[in-house]
């Protein structure tokens, strides 16, 4: 980065810093700082009231997941930072063929806020690939505004001013594990609040964005070596036997709705054997499909 973009990037998130070290100054009562109380994990479910979930596949349990608080269990998520660890081998992604414009407006629909918040930490995990680091400015604010819709404004501020302060300096490695604890910590602030299918929205929706990127990415650049990364039906089939065993109360909501069904169409064009590279067709039959699943939850992301 030259002196003069560097400056400039320096200026305007220390800016940042200052408008939001304001907001919070205007919003909290003035009083001794009190740590936050660790997670408390709510109690396991009746047999035969909750529908039993898959595992996870095994690969995309993160570090920051197997916490002393809640183990591996049915309360844990999948890693956004483990499932954008899978396109490390599909090459230089190009920033400017898979941005979308973030809008800082958040949906009216809280399942689409949650949806929306693993979205936009996968831009992050995108904008950490490509290096691009006049990009987290907006979505790091995007991120704090619906973090603060689900109630974990207070979680996320912590982790804000290092995101900004390392993309600044280029920290890339020390992004992605700012990026991970952001997940980490909605996770915890929603098991606190017995809402655990909220935390499995976020990293939903940190796979449909994910997912999104690279089947545009390998049908851009298409080699027979890249598509075995993209034929992961044990994690789409995770992710629908997660939306079919959500709470009663949301099993009703349009936008999931429109998820299940996307999803018993692409879990077929996952279903082919492990060693076996997809043609161009397939690849490109793909691309499409997730770009509609993941348009049910950037479409209203821009209203």
């Amino acid at each position: 980065m030259s002196p003069a973009r560097f400056s400039h990037a320096r200026a305007s998130f220390v800016g940042l810093f200052l408008t939001l070290s304001s907001l919070g100054a205007l919003a909290q009562t003035p009083g001794p700082e009190v740590p936050p109380k660790p997670p408390v994990p709510p109690a396991p479910p009746v047999p035969g009231q909750e529908g039993q979930r898959m595992p996870i596949p095994d690969d995309l349990v993160g570090d920051e997941h197997v916490r002393e608080e809640f183990g591996v269990n049915q309360f844990t998520t999948p890693s956004i930072r483990k499932l954008f660890e899978m396109l490390d081998g599909l090459g230089k992604l190009s920033y400017d063929a898979l941005k979308r414009p973030i809008n800082r407006q958040t949906p009216s629909d809280r399942v689409l806020v949650s949806l929306g918040l693993g979205t936009l930490i996968a831009d992050g995990f995108l904008i950490v690939q490509c290096e691009k680091v006049e990009a987290m400015e907006d979505v790091g604010r995007a991120l704090i505004k619906y973090a603060k819709v689900l109630g974990t404004g207070s979680r996320m501020n912590r982790h804000t001013q290092s995101l900004f302060e390392h993309s600044i300096e280029g920290h890339w490695d020390k992004l992605r594990t700012e990026l991970a604890f952001t997940q980490a910590d909605v996770e915890a602030e929603m098991v606190q609040l017995r809402d655990v299918d909220i935390a499995h929205l976020v990293s939903l929706g940190g796979w449909l964005r994910a997912f999104e990127i690279a089947t545009r990415s390998v049908a851009d650049n298409y080699t027979p070596e890249k598509t075995l990364r993209l034929t992961r039906k044990d994690i789409a089939q995770y992710y629908l036997d997660s939306l079919e065993n959500l709470s009663p109360r949301l099993q009703a909501n349009t936008a999931l709705a429109a998820l299940r069904e996307g999803f018993k169409t692409i879990v077929p064009l996952m279903d082919v054997p492990e060693d076996k590279p997809l043609t161009v067709e397939q690849v490109k039959a793909l691309s499409e499909q997730a770009a509609k699943l993941a348009a049910v939850v950037t479409n209203a992301m821009k209203s």
